[in-house]
């Protein structure tokens, strides 16, 4: 384990920068418009009735927005609940 030493004016620095970051993300996170919950292939697949093929062709056409971390894909659940009422919509016509 290797020490650093830094000076005490220094340190002040970034634990101030440090503070105002986390109350930056704290105000982020209070904010409604991040409290959409996200749902993984598994949930859509269900929701929907469709399977993972037909969810992967919804990827690849745009259908569906989705964010992907690694390998693993999510969706905003507005989303999906803009999608089904944009379905009700075209099959009602």
């Amino acid at each position: 384990m290797e020490i650093k030493v830094i000076e005490e004016k220094t340190f002040e620095y970034i634990k101030q920068k440090m503070e105002e970051f986390s109350q930056r993300i704290k105000s982020i996170c209070k904010n409604k418009s991040f409290k959409d919950s996200w749902l993984d292939n598994q949930d859509v697949c269900r929701l929907l009735d469709i399977s993972l093929r037909t969810l992967q062709n919804y990827r690849d056409k745009g259908i569906l927005p989705y964010s992907q971390i690694g390998y693993k894909c999510y969706y905003k659940s507005s989303d999906i609940k803009a999608f089904i009422e944009k379905s009700k919509k075209s099959t009602s016509k």
